[in-house]
């Protein structure tokens, strides 16, 4: 007996097969079919993850929310509508590394950790989520980073890994620069310059311990002083002992958000403390053997200001090598280069040894200054292996 069995518009002739086999194959096929269909639509579309969790308003409502997967950061992943809905933000505070402190937008503190996929997946910096960066949050795990406006980044001493980003999404940067105990190199400070001038963040020089300046120290620090402020760059000088300049400081700091770097041992924290007493930010003493500070501030971590604002506190940096920046461009990023470039005789010129070069003319001329233009042609020249 020959039965027949439909499925799809197709007919299978079946030798003998009684009513039963018949149906048994067309449930078989059917399966067979929505496998092949299932596999095909996952391969076009965002891998979506279907999960159930408490509403953290009830604790007792099981909500569901439908989530595209992370697969970076800064802007990169999308959620959906309703899944929004059902994740908070906040702003990061604290970070130690494999914890953060994030402050919600509703006020409330949370220790959390990041998605694992999100820590791992195409990522060459040592720290993907940094203070001052805005997160959407579930629970206690921060699920996205959203675009980031601008931040601080240096070559990281990791060799494993490409980058560190110092903090993100700030107003302005403080630099705190000391001509002993320690030794801040001028190269240290224009490298810290240009970073800051790729990412359009105002910067602020601070001129600290000027209650350990000798008279000679003194007239240097001036002369330095004022060819950064010819440039364009705001400038303060400040002694967090004598309280030199602090007042002036905390006007700086109000209504936004800074960050404030320097080597290891210049004052930053007690800079902090000086402008907010009240925060009592740990300080350190110096190495005694190399006439360097010692790392004091381990993590970064952003505090409130008593005249408002915020300062990210962040850990001394030993070097300031350079990333994202080629050296075709470099010259951009020294404003007073980059206004004389503008009468070289080559579109392509690289302000080194080019005929009709203006850049070179105004170094010749005073119109540059030797010390900056000399830091220019290191960044052009050296590896910066010793700058990480």
């Amino acid at each position: 007996m020959i039965s027949s069995c439909a499925f799809a518009g197709m007919h299978f002739n079946c030798p003998g097969s009684p009513p039963e086999t018949a149906a048994a194959l067309y449930v078989f096929l059917y399966y067979i079919c929505f496998l092949i269909y299932n596999s095909i639509f996952q391969n076009n579309h965002y891998d979506t993850q279907i999960k159930t969790r408490k509403s953290p308003s009830s604790g007792a409502c099981s909500i569901p929310s439908l989530l595209l997967i992370p697969t970076g950061i800064s802007g990169g992943n999308e959620f959906t509508e309703s899944a929004l809905k059902y994740l908070e933000r906040g702003i990061v505070i604290k970070s130690t590394g494999s914890w953060y402190t994030v402050r919600k937008d509703s006020g409330a503190c949370v220790e959390c950790k990041l998605k694992g996929r999100l820590r791992t997946e195409g990522i060459r910096s040592t720290n993907p989520v940094v203070v001052g960066d805005r997160v959407l949050l579930e629970d206690d795990l921060i699920r996205d980073i959203e675009p980031r406006r601008n931040y601080l980044i240096r070559k990281s001493t990791n060799l494993s890994k490409q980058s560190h980003i110092i903090a993100a999404n700030v107003d302005m940067a403080f630099l705190v620069v000391t001509f002993r105990l320690p030794e801040t190199p001028v190269e240290f400070i224009d490298r810290f310059l240009v970073a800051a001038e790729a990412y359009r963040i105002p910067v602020c020089l601070v001129f600290n311990k000027m209650d350990m300046f000798s008279s000679k120290e003194l007239v240097q620090m001036k002369h330095f002083e004022a060819i950064y402020r010819t440039i364009g760059y705001r400038t303060i000088e400040t002694s967090a002992t004598e309280l030199i300049g602090i007042d002036a400081l905390q006007q700086m700091f109000a209504g936004k958000v800074s960050v404030i770097a320097g080597l290891s041992g210049t004052g930053k924290s007690s800079l902090i403390n000086a402008v907010n007493p009240g925060l009592q930010v740990r300080v350190g003493d110096m190495s005694d053997y190399h006439q360097s500070g010692k790392h004091t501030t381990t993590f970064a971590e952003m505090f409130p200001m008593q005249g408002g604002g915020y300062i990210i506190d962040t850990p001394g940096i030993r070097g300031f090598g350079l990333i994202h920046i080629e050296k075709e461009e470099l010259y951009h990023f020294f404003p007073e280069i980059f206004k004389a470039s503008a009468g070289c005789a080559f579109h392509n010129c690289r302000h080194i040894h080019e005929p009709g070069c203006a850049v070179v003319e105004a170094v010749e001329n005073g119109g540059i200054s030797k010390f900056r233009y000399h830091s220019y042609l290191s960044m052009m020249e050296d590896t910066q292996s010793k700058y990480r």
